[in-house]
């Protein structure tokens, strides 16, 4: 990375390297464009506008693939890249790049052709479906000629084309207007002046999505190549392309606006000076969206490509993403539209893609909810939220005293919380194919109670603070004091196991004795603000979780020598979500650790130290970005979502504390 504007540079570039490094421009709605920095699309979610029809969701690919070609007058030279299903590959500019970078938000590409430098560079209009593609001729001039590949499809599908479908092309004042079939969304091409439009209308079969078939899934995609684009390029003067769902897009300013904006999100987030600071500024700013199109109604999304909004994520990530970024207002407006959707003392799982209701089936986000808002009111002192939300919170609390769904509440007994029945998963670890899950951790798991004792602590605390009645409601005879204090004492008294130097995972399973598995879940015991676990075993707990689970890139989901470890996440879907939480690598839990190594002592040196590899990651799988997994098993292979919210959020939380407003 160089400077304030935070670049990351290859060069060279490798061509079978490019192939497995994406890019990714999102416009704060939902839409994004995504491709790899070889040109080639490898997964079904690469395109160059996937439009959130239904914002955030309703994500839809419009324009696939835009392939380019540049004639300085001694002929053309190809510089785009594809894949098809037989090893073809055609054309094959990739071996012309000679740098790529991420300035800013913006990925540019600098290829070599006849007399000088061809340069691209793509980003997305924030709050609008529109896609810019900038070309800038350096040395030489020419003409270069863009072929647009065009499809209609939800972005978890694949198109399978028929001769019978031809998409309607008709030329408007400053380009083209494309719908793909009656009812379809017509989207656009806006084009510079001088520029000549020629249609083709023609399918081109099976490209490859050499992702997918990695994943076990549908890998083959017919595209329909509406036409070539020609324009003139002088040496020095740019030229710029504009794809959009709108009715308009307006090129001109375009760069100076997305300009602006980076400078905006660096200063907001006190980066100016600080290079690594800004560049995770603005990752995390591509997961930060609205719902709908109220202004105040916001989200975050928890991966790119393929995630939607979810509830657990978007609880954790809230330090990292807003409050450590300076976005304190945004902090609360998603605090604020995840309080509407509060229902018998629960916050949604998940938003599906296709609108349907909301999914409860989730016991830690409505936890992670306390902590978020114990965050945000921590760095800014707003009260006011508090005052706000503090009647819903109680709610909750007295709808885990009596019991909600999926066997959701409190333990007279102990005081302690359990969750779960028989084909539901409901804890972060919660891969499940079919009606099978791989890691049902019913009972009473560690972290979920953890989270319960704080969400009591913190309480306990607001209502003192508001001058509220300490108790919940419905319950007159015990405080919020009192069931902390119970609690915290029945989970050092159930949790702890002597013998092995750390704590159980789950309690009272249906196994009839503990869970003595050893995974991360019990580094919250220590890490969060009111920790659950006593002092004098703090220090054993991350030692051995640090001996085991620790690797450069985050933290093992079990330890290697426990039956049923997982060196590796591949294969399809059953393999995968097999390995998910049994041995893969998890970065977003590096906060959990930091935060615990912090509190049983250790030096900021230290600190810097852990996440040195993680930042050398940015350079890496998803440019720019976190990825959601890593295999258990050195070398550590990135996997999942090359773009992760609660990755992003966690590493830049450790490495840059929030600042108050």
């Amino acid at each position: 990375m160089d400077g304030s504007e935070a670049v990351i540079r290859l060069e060279p570039v490798e061509p079978e390297d490019a192939l497995d490094r994406e890019w990714l421009c999102t416009n704060g709605l939902g839409s994004y464009a995504m491709g790899t920095v070889a040109g080639a699309n490898t997964r079904r979610y690469h395109g160059v506008l996937v439009a959130a029809l239904k914002p955030p969701l309703g994500r839809t690919l419009l324009c696939a693939r835009v392939d380019e070609t540049f004639d300085a007058g001694d002929g053309p030279v190809d510089l785009g890249a594809a894949e098809f299903h037989d090893g073809a590959r055609h054309p094959w500019g990739v071996a012309r790049l000679s740098s790529f970078r991420l300035e800013g938000a913006r990925p540019v590409w600098e290829y070599h052709v006849p007399g000088g430098v061809l340069e691209k560079a793509i980003w997305m209009e924030h709050g609008l479906p529109t896609t810019y593609l900038r070309y800038l001729a350096r040395g030489t001039g020419g003409r270069l000629r863009i072929a647009f590949f065009a499809t209609h499809r939800d972005y978890h599908h694949e198109t399978h084309g028929s001769p019978e479908w031809q998409m309607a092309v008709h030329r408007i004042g400053s380009g083209i207007e494309v719908t793909a079939f009656p009812g379809a969304v017509p989207w656009r091409v806006v084009v510079p002046r001088g520029a000549r439009f020629t249609p083709v209308g023609q399918w081109w079969w099976r490209f490859l999505h050499r992702r997918e078939r990695e994943r076990g899934l549908d890998c083959e995609e017919d595209l329909y190549l509406l036409g070539h684009l020609t324009l003139p390029l002088s040496p020095g003067e740019p030229a710029i392309v504009a794809i959009t769902s709108e009715k308009e897009a307006e090129a001109a300013g375009a760069l100076r606006r997305q300009q602006a904006r980076e400078r905006q999100l660096t200063e907001l987030a006190g980066a100016e000076e600080h290079p690594l600071r800004a560049r995770l500024a603005l990752a995390a700013d591509q997961f930060l969206v609205r719902r709908g199109s109220g202004a105040a109604a916001g989200t975050a999304l928890a991966g790119y490509p393929w995630f939607c909004d979810w509830g657990r994520d978007t609880m954790i990530s809230i330090p990292g993403l807003t409050l450590a970024t300076g976005r304190h207002a945004e902090a609360r407006q998603i605090l604020t539209t995840y309080a509407r959707y509060l229902d018998r003392g629960m916050l949604p799982n998940r938003f599906p893609d296709t609108g349907e209701s909301p999914e409860y089936n989730t016991v830690d986000a409505t936890l992670w909810f306390f902590q978020a808002i114990a965050a945000y009111v921590g760095a800014t002192g707003d009260a006011s939220l508090l005052e706000e939300l503090f009647p819903a919170l109680d709610e909750v609390i007295a709808w885990h005293l009596c019991g909600t769904r999926y066997g959701i509440g409190v333990d007279p007994d102990d005081g302690l919380l359990h969750a779960g029945q028989d084909g539901m998963q409901l804890t972060w670890m919660d891969a499940k194919v079919d009606d099978w899950c791989f890691t049902p951790r019913q009972g009473k798991p560690v972290e979920i109670n953890a989270l319960w004792i704080n969400a009591l602590r913190h309480m306990d605390a607001w209502a003192r603070r508001l001058r509220r009645a300490a108790r919940p409601r419905g319950v007159y005879f015990t405080t919020y004091a009192d069931l902390a204090a119970r609690a915290t004492q029945s989970f050092n008294a159930r949790f702890w196991s002597g013998t092995r130097g750390y704590l159980y995972d789950v309690v009272d399973g249906p196994a009839g004795h503990p869970d003595p598995r050893l995974r991360p879940n019990q580094l919250f015991a220590i890490s969060l603000p009111y920790p659950a676990l006593g002092r004098d075993r703090w220090q054993r707990v991350v030692s051995q979780v640090e001996h085991y689970l620790l690797t450069p890139v985050g933290l093992r989901t079990l330890a290697p020598w426990e039956p049923g470890y997982q060196r590796h996440y591949h294969g399809d879907r059953w393999c995968r979500d097999g390995a998910y939480h049994q041995g893969t690598v998890w970065p977003w839990l590096l906060g959990a650790y930091v935060d615990a190594r912090r509190r049983a002592g250790t030096t900021e040196e230290h600190v810097q130290t852990v996440c040195r590899p993680l930042v050398a990651h940015l350079a890496r799988a998803g440019i720019g970005s976190v990825s959601e997994v890593f295999d258990g098993d050195f070398p550590h292979a990135p996997g999942g979502c090359p773009a992760q919210a609660w990755s992003v959020a966690e590493l830049l939380r450790v490495l840059t504390p929030p600042r108050r407003p």
